[in-house]
């Protein structure tokens, strides 16, 4: 289906059922998730893109008249408008904490619901469903084998540690077996003198399927003082 010269109300109407269907489906994922930008914020996105490709429609027939009629006008100017603004709002879903990156995938959620609204709201309905299903399928159905890629994690651990006792070596050896490594950072001397703080950045490989290192604290615990330990990157497919 083709953009046509002069749409009729039925076929705006269309369009704009069409668009929040397929926003919806997509973004009922992310509102199972918790995700800020949920149902309806990508139902608003779609709709806004979708009115936008409409609205460039629309005036398709009056576009391309003599100069001395009225302004020719660039009709991609409204739909791209549109994709800018989405990048706005796709940003302020992305939070950074050091080298913990969330949301990103919510922002690239935000986007493809654009494209989709703009090919709906274009009348090309049979790519903007299949746009919909491409993306039903990216977040429901490949999320089981996203989960599953072993990834790098790092995690900074602070123990306390007595006078005349550096357990750098002990630490690694202790944990190596485990699929972990230990690099020392920094150390820091308390106000007693008789105790200190050492600074270690812990790494490891697996996937998120399996969960945060609980086996790791366990045995730290068993072992060490934990004054803390606080993960640094840790991969999130939300």
């Amino acid at each position: 289906m083709n953009m046509p010269l002069h749409p009729t109300w039925d076929e705006i109407a269309l369009r704009l059922v069409v668009t929040m269907v397929a926003a919806a489906v997509i973004g009922s994922e992310r509102g199972v998730r918790g995700e800020a930008a949920g149902l309806r914020t990508t139902i608003l996105v779609g709709l806004a893109a979708s009115v936008a490709m409409i609205q460039a429609n629309v005036l398709l027939s009056v576009a391309g008249k003599t100069a001395d009629s009225f302004g020719v006008m660039d009709l991609m100017r409204l739909p791209l408008g549109i994709l800018t603004g989405v990048g706005f709002i796709g940003g302020g879903t992305i939070l950074r904490r050091g080298d913990l990156v969330t949301g990103v995938t919510t922002a690239a959620t935000l986007w493809v619901t654009t494209v989709i609204g703009l090919c709906i709201g274009g009348g090309q309905l049979e790519l903007g469903m299949a746009a919909t299903a491409l993306a039903v399928l990216t977040l429901w159905g490949l999320k089981w084998l996203d989960q599953r890629i072993p990834r790098e994690h790092h995690a900074t651990l602070v123990i306390r540690a007595d006078r005349g006792l550096v357990p750098a070596s002990e630490l690694s050896s202790l944990i190596g077996p485990m699929g972990y490594q230990a690099r020392f950072r920094r150390e820091q001397r308390r106000d007693d003198a008789s105790h200190f703080s050492l600074w270690f950045e812990i790494s490891w490989r697996r996937p998120e399927a399996a969960g945060p290192p609980l086996d790791l604290l366990k045995l730290l615990n068993e072992h060490y003082p934990v004054v803390s330990f606080e993960l640094s990157s840790y991969h999130s497919s939300r």
